[in-house]
């Protein structure tokens, strides 16, 4: 992606508690609740870049609503980071969306949910460049991917 290019909506706000479906298929998810007077772009799964804590990394967001495990009309701005399995609940995090990935749609379950998020998140290392690591580590290692 050029590097000036802008992203396609940015948000802040706090990290919340979900219902914690994501983290049963060691697939956790950090659930916003974006700060007042803020507006949600179109409804469906991005590719994002998010700050937490000084640190950037790679994730993919959902805004909208959750078919596959409710009926809860709510809009909910989740976003499951990439390599990132640490508690964020109550920080503040900054979240821009920088390419509309597809829209939201519901699956068979929560293992599908699960695939279809692995494909999304090889689809954003390609769009914003893989995470970086440490030489030597594994895939699953440092997912920082700024200073």
């Amino acid at each position: 992606m050029a590097e000036n290019k802008r992203p396609l909506c940015r948000l802040t706000g706090r990290v919340v508690h979900g219902r914690g479906l994501g983290r049963k298929v060691d697939m956790p998810t950090a659930n916003l609740l974006p700060d007042p007077g803020q507006t949600l772009p179109a409804l469906g799964v991005y590719a994002a870049r998010c700050r937490v804590d000084g640190e950037t990394y790679l994730g993919v967001t959902n805004v909208g609503l959750r078919p596959t495990v409710d009926q809860d009309r709510a809009v909910t701005v989740e976003t499951y980071v990439l390599g990132l399995s640490r508690d964020l609940y109550g920080r503040e995090l900054e979240l821009e969306l920088w390419a509309f990935l597809r829209p939201t749609r519901k699956m068979a379950s929560l293992a599908a949910v699960k695939a279809q998020v692995e494909a999304d998140s090889r689809a954003v290392e390609a769009l914003l460049g893989p995470v970086s690591r440490e030489k030597g580590e594994e895939r699953t290692g440092n997912p920082r991917i700024f200073p």
